[in-house]
């Protein structure tokens, strides 16, 4: 079981609100997940990877594939206090699910 999150590279982000938006990704796609998910996670030590993200256009694409595969997803939209503007994507969580299921949608992207 993993979780990964995609974090865009093409805004600007500095470390402090890279870190933000991640955890908000990965929060909100584990409340999206089933209790049995969660559980087995949780269990396993709830493992994430965090990966690159080129674009907008490219964060919902891999959410679409994933949705379809009945993979939770969350995708993230800055409210705008700091250094963004309101409404700008940041971040895709994908999982928890079993790290092939993952790796099926996020498997091609680089490490962050």
């Amino acid at each position: 079981m993993k979780q990964a999150i995609v974090a865009r590279t093409d805004i600007g982000m500095g470390q402090g609100k890279l870190a933000a938006q991640v955890a908000h990704a990965s929060l909100s796609a584990y409340e999206k997940a089933d209790s049995q998910l969660r559980d087995q996670w949780k269990q396993g030590g709830q493992k994430k990877v965090v990966l690159k993200g080129e674009s907008e256009r490219q964060l919902y694409e891999l959410s679409e594939i994933a949705e379809r595969d009945g993979i939770p997803t969350a995708v993230v939209r800055d409210a705008g206090h700091t250094q963004l503007e309101p409404g700008t994507v940041t971040a895709l969580a994908v999982g928890p699910a079993a790290d092939d299921r993952v790796d099926s949608v996020t498997g091609d992207l680089s490490l962050f």
